[in-house]
């Protein structure tokens, strides 16, 4: 039985390392280097403070709509005092105790029983707003509001974290392709160097010709490192981290016309629903100073026992009560609101504008790169077919490496196409604010 117990005990542990292992090798760069877009995207997500930031104003903002709708409820209050005192003329003890009325000392020694100087009190107050000029349910709204912004600027930093995941991404996975293009086409040429009968001025002109290949190789290397490290402060990862993503590094295109887009950004741009939000903030702020105008009737009740020796004495109320304040600023708050508000007014003006601006920009860039990389595409690939059958045919002079040197900025071009292209689709996206 014990033997039993072991091994089931054995296999437990396993299943779990096992499933540790699993769930680091599906989402932790440590143990799996290859990053797909997804995974950098949901990596960098939980690790920008921003993102993080902008999630708690979230919690706090939902936070306060609860308090909110607390204020609809009864106040109840619960107290309970215990007072030792030595008078020479009646007093009435602070709000904060509970105003209790004591008499003197010379008032004591008058009545029949002897009384100690001491009092207590227990007691629990009820009050409720039966009318409060709409100033409850305007802060109310006015908190949901608050919700809406904070949900919009998260949405905000969001679009902005990803916006850059996707360009250190895309600009990695693309100096990954070109080293290994630069690294092939060095190899070629050296290879095409130590086999090559040159005279004495072809050798200069070889020499120098494998040099600059060899160097676009070493500036190659270089700008994989360099865009490593972009990929990891994107991440927020610990710099000496190795990290290598993994995608389809193929031209992309889009059908999509400008008016299309610019509907979707209007519908989708969060900084435009921010602003919407603090358009009706203000307006709540406009109602909120002007029910200041309007009175406030309170309803109130209490129950009490108290005493100077026992709890005996029993005291109970209910109030109605109308409260009107006076204040002299209602005029000149109500103005500042309305600025307010004609102020918000004209920054959701300039915001539309602002994206007009942003979707027409990356729609054009769009349009530009998904032609460009197309017609750099068809060159590449005809260079290459052409290369593969010089190769076939003897080499003589510089005219191999040349071709060579041909090649490689042919490719270079065709790759840094592809990235301003996928680089152009990732901004469009950011500017009508949702994936394509």
């Amino acid at each position: 039985m014990k033997k039993l117990f072991m091994l089931l005990l054995a296999l437990c542990l396993t299943q779990a390392v096992f499933a540790q292992k699993e769930y680091g090798i599906k989402f932790s760069s440590l143990i799996n280097d290859d990053l797909t877009l997804e995974n950098a995207i949901r990596l960098g997500l939980e690790n920008n403070s921003d993102f993080l930031a902008a999630r708690q104003e979230i919690t706090i903002a939902e936070q306060k709509v609860a308090e909110a709708k607390f204020m609809y409820l009864p106040q109840i209050s619960l107290q309970g005092t215990a007072t030792w005192f030595n008078l020479d003329y009646p007093m009435v003890l602070p709000e904060a105790v509970g105003n209790r009325f004591l008499i003197s000392d010379d008032l004591l020694k008058l009545t029949e029983d002897s009384i100690k100087n001491q009092f207590y009190g227990v007691g629990v107050t009820a009050t409720q707003y039966l009318y409060s000029g709409g100033r409850i349910s305007s802060t109310l709204k006015m908190a949901k509001a608050n919700l809406k912004q904070a949900q919009s600027k998260y949405d905000t930093v969001k679009n902005a974290v990803v916006l850059n995941i996707k360009k250190a991404f895309f600009n990695l996975l693309y100096a990954q392709e070109h080293t290994k293009l630069t690294e092939q086409t060095a190899q070629q040429a050296q290879s095409f160097y130590n086999a090559s009968t040159l005279n004495a001025w072809e050798k200069v002109q070889a020499r120098a010709k494998l040099a600059s290949l060899l160097g676009a190789r070493n500036g190659a290397v270089k700008e994989l490192k360099d865009a490593e490290l972009a990929m990891l402060v994107a991440l927020n990862k610990e710099l000496n981290t190795h990290v290598k993503v993994v995608g389809n590094f193929k031209p992309v295109k889009t059908d999509l016309d400008l008016p299309h887009l610019n509907l979707w950004s209007m519908e989708f741009r969060p900084e435009l629903k921010s602003a919407i939000y603090a358009l009706e903030l203000d307006s709540l702020s406009i109602d909120l100073a002007l029910s200041r105008r309007y009175p406030d009737i309170i309803l109130t009740g209490s129950y009490e026992q108290l005493g100077y020796d026992n709890l005996d004495s029993v005291n109970r109320q209910i109030s109605l009560a109308m409260r009107l304040p006076l204040s002299y600023n209602l005029a000149t708050q109500s103005a500042q609101k309305k600025a307010e508000q004609t102020k918000s007014t004209l920054r959701r003006a300039a915001i539309e504008d602002k994206i007009h601006v942003q979707v027409a920009r990356a729609h054009a860039d769009m349009l530009f790169w998904q032609t460009e990389v197309l017609q750099r595409q068809e060159a590449f690939n005809e260079i290459s077919k052409l290369f593969s059958q010089a190769q076939k045919t003897p080499k003589y002079g510089t005219a191999p490496l040349e071709a060579l040197s041909a090649y490689l900025q042919a490719g270079s071009d065709y790759y840094c196409a592809i990235r301003d292209n996928l680089t152009a689709k990732a901004e469009l996206e950011w500017a009508i604010g949702r994936d394509l």
